[in-house]
């Protein structure tokens, strides 16, 4: 018997274009309805799709008949919309961030367990050739336990690309601290070795009153965190993620028997793993150097965004949703992945010190951070404002401010339309 169709809709026509080219294009999935609040990039990218419904107000759009919500709206807008959705008995996947406040995750978890709906955090880069196959080695043994890992998500924008990607002043990426989006970073090491956070200190490089991507945008968050984090297995992780001078998306574990890593140069798709003399098997090499494959799936993966992520996130959702078992990358993982952003950013604005990592699957914790509503967003209370950045509140000029809102209707006409 034929397994039951699974009805999507995406919500948000920017990074939601790959979700819903994936959901179109996936066997036993149906795309069926498409939500935007801008009406002309919703009509334009809808053409694409004869047959599927289109809406501007996301109540209504919850309203059509579907299964599963893919979440790809404005980043800091992701927790409220999920719980919305959920509360309609949809099932959620959310692109990153998972949450602004750390009030909102206990809300997110409450509204999971409340809705019985499958909830899966849309961390694409757990799913890259060269992570599933550190997933494979170190579930083999071949790296013994972890001890130490490293994550980086490093990506330069020139001025331009950054009015182009944030076009109004207040748009997240203005103002967002360069620790909370960290997942990109952390999500490998604890895809490979199913490890998690427990406790996080937070640094920041701060705003560089000498660079042209700070000076003249409407940036007035950090150039980059540093996240250090200790292990629930007593290993550690050093996160990077921001935007200094060297695109790179990289990852590095030491296992007590032997290390793998992506490479940092040449073709990111491929791995080096290295073993001691002492403990490596007769006959084997010391080091190895090779480009694997996707473990299933090749080819449909190969052909999908981020290095065949979109492609495995949407079928590891569409799984679950069938299965009725939640993904590994479930609210719980999602949560304390997101998290670390938030808390080390406090971390970095308090001389680094020590902060604990929730799991989020007890009642004191949830009960702990139910009221906690600080956040750096601009369009918060101000009696729950924290700045953005180590250096207090940036201000900018008000030629500076015409200058940024003169070059963003110029490069993105369709945002103002």
């Amino acid at each position: 018997m034929a397994e039951k169709t699974v009805k999507i809709g995406v919500y948000g026509v920017g990074r939601g274009q790959s979700f819903a080219g994936q959901a179109a294009a996936m066997e036993g999935v149906e795309l069926v309805a498409l939500c935007d609040m801008r009406q002309k990039a919703l009509k334009e990218f809808a053409a694409r799709f004869p047959g599927v419904a289109s809406y501007t107000e996301y109540d209504r759009f919850l309203e059509h008949d579907m299964d599963a919500v893919v979440l790809a709206n404005y980043a800091t807008e992701h927790a409220p919309a999920a719980i919305q959705a959920m509360q309609a008995g949809k099932h959620v996947q959310s692109e990153s961030i998972a949450v602004k406040t750390m009030a909102e995750a206990v809300a997110l978890v409450r509204a999971v367990e409340a809705t019985g709906r499958i909830y899966m955090y849309a961390e694409n880069y757990c799913y890259a050739n060269t992570i599933q196959e550190m997933r494979r080695l170190y579930r083999a043994g071949e790296l013994g336990e972890f001890r130490y890992g490293e994550g980086e998500y490093v990506h330069p924008i020139s001025p331009d690309t950054k009015i182009w990607l944030s076009p109004t002043w207040d748009h997240w990426r203005n103002w967002m601290p360069a620790t909370y989006y960290c997942t990109h970073a952390m999500s490998p090491i604890m895809y490979v070795t199913r490890t998690r956070p427990v406790k996080v200190n937070g640094f920041e490089v701060p705003y560089d009153f000498d660079d042209p991507t700070c000076t003249e945008t409407a940036k007035r968050s950090d150039v980059a965190g540093i996240v250090l984090c200790r292990m629930d297995n007593g290993a550690y992780a050093k996160l990077l993620q921001g935007h200094l001078k060297c695109h790179l998306t990289w990852c590095r574990l030491y296992g007590n028997r032997g290390s793998v890593e992506s490479l940092r140069h040449g073709d990111p798709g491929m791995i080096r793993v290295r073993k001691e003399p002492w403990d490596k098997k007769p006959g084997e090499p010391e080091e190895v150097i090779y480009r694997p494959e996707f473990p299933e799936f090749h080819e449909l993966a190969s052909r999908s965004g981020h290095g065949g992520g979109d492609f495995f996130m949407l079928y590891e959702f569409v799984k679950a949703i069938r299965t009725g078992e939640p993904p590994y990358l479930d609210v719980y993982t999602g949560l304390q992945m997101s998290v670390l952003g938030i808390l080390a950013h406090r971390s970095a604005l308090s001389n680094n010190q020590t902060f604990d990592v929730p799991s989020f699957r007890k009642g004191e914790e949830l009960r702990q951070y139910e009221d906690d509503h600080l956040s750096p967003d601009p369009a918060d209370p101000p009696e729950h404002r924290i700045p953005a950045s180590i250096l207090g509140e940036i201000g900018k000029s008000p030629d500076v401010r015409a200058q940024f809102e003169k070059r963003a209707r110029e490069l993105r006409p369709d945002w103002y339309e």
